[in-house]
């Protein structure tokens, strides 16, 4: 009851037709595809994203069973530089019509920061942040209404939309079915609330959980006072909560493993797959 996938640019770098290739051949189902990380051996800026490029690309995709879970367009909605922001919000409606072309139903984006780096400052976690995030992000989910592309937005406990009642106040404000969640349950956990992420996971799904609509997964160390990465079923991630919550509301969700090795893929699908069955038997 589970569907594994993986980010493209987590792979090696080979042409697009022998990257599909080697993750089919990993029995991956699904893919988070951002173009510009994924793709070198042709040109993906918004001018090529045509639907003969999406025709050539799906046919690949189609040929190893493999579809694309994910369009990623990670860019800053709440830079303050407006000659840029314009630029991303063209980059954000080309991707939406390159989803509608492929076939993918989601395009996928962080939620930003207010200012032109790209980084955290406490600025983020502001009202005046997440009033503008919504502003900017109203606009690009009117333009997936108009295609039936869905936009799911990733909060991340260093952007603007940092916490799961953040992602619920956006989610209400512009009361749209076409925007959705993608829950990445570590990117909302810190050095200060990681002894109570197993309740943040309950929150989310009690909040949010009718949006929830792909997962990242990946774990985490915590080091003196740093949160580090750590390979799926090697850190301190809660996995059997998030798996008894997929379990019981979400069958069949797409998992998108991040930050792993090629190498690891199998091992780590087996570890998620022996946890989940474990539930399963004693539930």
């Amino acid at each position: 009851m589970l569907t594994f996938g993986v980010r493209a640019h987590d792979m090696d770098k080979v042409p697009f037709a022998e990257l599909i290739q080697d993750i089919h051949k990993r029995e991956v189902e699904c893919i988070q595809l951002a173009l510009k990380k994924s793709i070198t051996e042709f040109n993906v800026s918004n001018e090529a994203l045509t639907p003969g490029l999406a025709a050539y690309m799906k046919n690949i995709l189609d040929n190893n069973h493999v579809n694309i879970a994910v369009l990623g367009c990670y860019l800053n909605l709440a830079t303050p530089d407006k000659i840029q922001l314009e630029k991303n919000i063209e980059t954000y409606k080309a991707n939406i019509r390159f989803a509608k072309y492929l076939g993918c139903g989601m395009v996928g984006t962080e939620t930003g920061a207010l200012n032109t780096k790209y980084e955290f400052s406490p600025e983020n976690h502001s009202d005046k942040a997440l009033e503008i995030f919504i502003h900017n992000l109203r606009d690009i989910v009117t333009y997936a209404e108009k295609l039936g592309v869905i936009i799911g937005i990733e909060p991340v406990v260093t952007h603007i939309v940092s916490t799961v009642e953040r992602a619920k106040a956006v989610l209400d404000t512009i009361d749209s079915p076409n925007l959705q969640i993608i829950f990445d349950p570590v990117n909302l956990i810190s050095v200060d609330n990681y002894k109570v992420q197993e309740q943040m996971m309950v929150d989310a799904f009690d909040l949010i959980g009718q949006e929830i609509s792909v997962i990242h997964m990946k774990d985490f160390l915590i080091e003196g006072n740093e949160k580090k990465k750590a390979p799926i079923g090697k850190g301190m991630f809660k996995l059997e909560k998030l798996l008894s919550l997929l379990k019981e509301h979400k069958p069949y969700i797409q998992i998108l493993m991040e930050d792993i090795e090629p190498s690891y893929i199998n091992e780590a699908r087996d570890y998620i797959m022996d946890v989940f069955h474990n539930i399963r038997e004693t539930s």
